[in-house]
């Protein structure tokens, strides 16, 4: 007999060899799949014991993977169906939906997306048991052989198991270890959503493949919601709205993929990103330095990264007969700057800040608008310090990330701590003391976090923070990373009380990660309309006729003695309906609108973005109501 204890408490027996189907079939429970102490496991699959065991019905959102990946085995019998002669590659569910790659025999596009779609309502229709099958490993390769599934063969190849699990719906096979819904009737709500190349194996040097992505739900007002909130990121995509709102560009055919060029109202955000940032960090006791953007090779040597990260890192350029390589990362510069004269432990913690721009080697299908490019500016920093004042440098940098990212509009956060790898650097006692320190400023910040066993890098812990956008996206941005590494490498010291030479620690830590990806968060989370402190113009003067053009070149004028960044629209010729259109498109926070009465006694008609009209008032308690929102970077109007 096998013991298994229920979420609610209760103990139940089952008899070795019963699946989990028939117990829950025994216990009156519609379960479709099964969470055994956090691992969701195939409802066919023997029953073993568990401390924490949940029979997940199909309205349970634990079992989603369980209904996507059977809607992604779904879409492939449909496909095979409409496309003799097709070969599949891999089909997993995601996050988002599901997805399955294909090597069609013949062209396939966006328009094909409605027939197979069909296609797959009659499978579901026609409502075949999903079952599970054992093939020896001799016979799961003919089987696939036969059916001239060469990926498939492929990836049988590394799985280490002679016994080989396949799924079976009608007259459709599939090698894959599950976990899948009892039947395909039960995938009701779903929907085709797009279609993309993708590289076999993720191998730009492999065949192009077709990958279909699509989506699944167990209730169809979850299904309608998640299209709205498709919709939406369609229209925040900030691929779209760059250079829309005059942002930025990237130019693929002349200065190349992956490099971000910033237009002067980017810039203008940036810049005050910057200004943001570097003001913060002076206050917060961090030294400002600047680094060259390339390095000797042996520099690159001795980092480590020539042995560890030469696949992202460009080919070396020629000087003077010597090698010299554009920097992937800003440590080793900063590690020479602290190595240009001895330091005291009375010097410690040294605190550099950097916003260094790096280059790296990404392939083209990867990059992704201003969330993968090429080139990109860190915000970086480095914290060197003696062991006894890690956790204090460790809270304070957590603290700071937080308080920094809530000025930027967000609010919800969650952290993920890595821990010792089995492979690694350093004493474990080194390790125990960073993790811990860690663990206790997560604590302390009453962060929400989850542990990563064994997933830290080599050289050291760290903590990744992710923020929630406004479309509960998470990104992950601030890392805190230990490094017991480069210290050793480049022999940093200091000297201790007795005298003698000390290794310090030393932290790596990004609070926003890079500019361009940070930006191309900003503008999908605000959709374009950022805070008044942020936005590229914050106010806009509207005359309602060319009279008033003198009146509204004043008005401007007030506004800019005011540290404001405005426009007057004097060009004349266009109605002020068409002007107040189109500031709202260019997301414009304020528009200040002069008409004859406005002129007459000094005021102005203040109206926001949002279409709210707050009428006419002394243009004095305008500018103070701007300056206001700007000086305290609210994040409304």
């Amino acid at each position: 007999m096998v013991e298994i204890r229920l979420a609610d408490g209760k103990s139940v027996s089952a008899q070795e060899g019963e699946s989990w189907q028939e117990l829950a079939n025994r216990l009156g429970v519609p379960a479709v799949a099964v969470l055994v102490d956090g691992e969701l496991v195939d409802i066919r699959n023997p029953v073993r014991s568990g401390k924490d065991v949940r029979l997940l019905t199909l309205d349970d959102d634990r079992a989603t993977e369980a209904l996507r990946h059977t809607a992604a085995h779904i879409l492939a019998q449909a496909v095979r169906r409409l496309y003799p002669g097709v070969k599949l590659a891999i089909g997993p569910a995601i996050s988002t939906g599901f997805y399955y790659d294909f090597d069609f025999p013949q062209s396939v596009s966006r328009e094909d997306l409605a027939k197979i779609e069909e296609e797959m309502r009659k499978i579901v229709a026609e409502d075949y048991p999903v079952e599970r099958v054992l093939l020896p490993r001799a016979e799961a390769e003919e089987l696939l052989r036969q059916e001239g599934e060469t990926y498939k063969l492929e990836l049988l190849s590394e799985i280490p198991d002679q016994e080989i699990s396949f799924y079976r719906q009608g007259e459709f096979i599939d090698l894959c270890r599950g976990p899948h819904l009892p039947s395909t009737g039960l995938v009701k709500h779903f929907k085709l959503l797009d279609l993309a190349g993708a590289y076999w194996r993720g191998d730009a040097t492999r065949v192009m493949l077709t990958r279909i992505y699509g989506t699944a739900f167990a209730r169809a007002e979850a299904l309608e919601e998640f299209l709205r909130w498709r919709e939406e990121a369609k229209r925040r995509d900030h691929r779209r709205l760059g250079p829309q709102l005059d942002l930025f560009s990237i130019d693929n055919e002349g200065i190349g993929a992956g490099l971000v060029l910033w237009h002067p109202k980017g810039a203008r955000v940036r810049h005050e990103i910057e200004r943001f940032w570097k003001e913060r960090h002076f206050a917060a006791g961090y030294q400002l330095i600047y680094t060259p953007h390339l390095g000797r090779a042996n520099l690159w040597q001795r980092s480590g990264h020539l042995d560890f990260y030469r696949e992202g890192m460009y080919s070396p350029m020629d000087i003077e007969g010597q090698e010299f390589y554009i920097k992937p990362m800003n440590c080793p510069f900063h590690i020479s700057i602290y190595k240009t004269k001895t330091r005291s432990y009375r010097d410690l913690p040294i605190r550099y800040a950097e916003l260094g721009t790096v280059y790296r080697y990404e392939r083209s299908g990867v990059l992704h608008g201003l969330l993968r490019v090429r080139g990109f500016t860190q915000d970086d920093a480095h914290i060197i310090c003696r062991p006894d004042q890690v956790e204090e440098e460790i809270r304070g940098v957590l603290k700071f990330a937080l308080e920094m990212l809530r000025t930027f509009g967000f609010t919800e956060f969650a952290a993920h701590l890595s821990t010792r790898p089995v492979k690694y650097v350093g004493q474990p006692e080194d390790w125990d003391r960073a993790t811990e320190a860690l663990r206790r400023a997560l604590e302390a910040e009453g962060l929400p976090y989850d542990v990563k066993p064994g997933e830290g890098a080599f050289y050291g812990p760290k903590i990744d923070v992710d923020i929630s956008d406004s479309l509960n996206r998470a990104w992950q941005l601030t890392t805190i990373q230990f490094d017991f590494n480069l210290p050793e490498r480049f022999d940093m010291t200091y000297v201790g009380p007795d005298g003698q030479p000390h290794r310090p620690y030393m932290i790596h830590r990004a609070l926003l990660g890079s500019l361009e990806r940070f930006f191309g968060i900003l503008i999908e989370h605000y959709g374009g309309a950022f805070p008044p402190w942020l936005a590229p113009v914050q106010a806009v003067v509207l005359p309602i006729t060319d009279a008033q053009i003198p009146y509204a070149q004043q008005v401007a004028e007030k506004l800019e003695e005011a540290g404001l960044r405005v426009e007057a629209w004097t060009r004349g010729g266009r109605s002020l309906g068409h002007q107040i259109r189109e500031a709202q498109l260019q997301k414009i926070p304020y528009m200040l609108i002069c008409g004859a009465r406005e002129a007459e006694a000094g005021q102005v008609s203040l109206r926001l973005r949002t279409g709210q009209d707050l009428g006419p008032q002394p243009l004095e308690e305008a500018i103070r109501r701007i300056r206001g929102a700007v000086e305290s970077r609210q994040t409304e109007l």
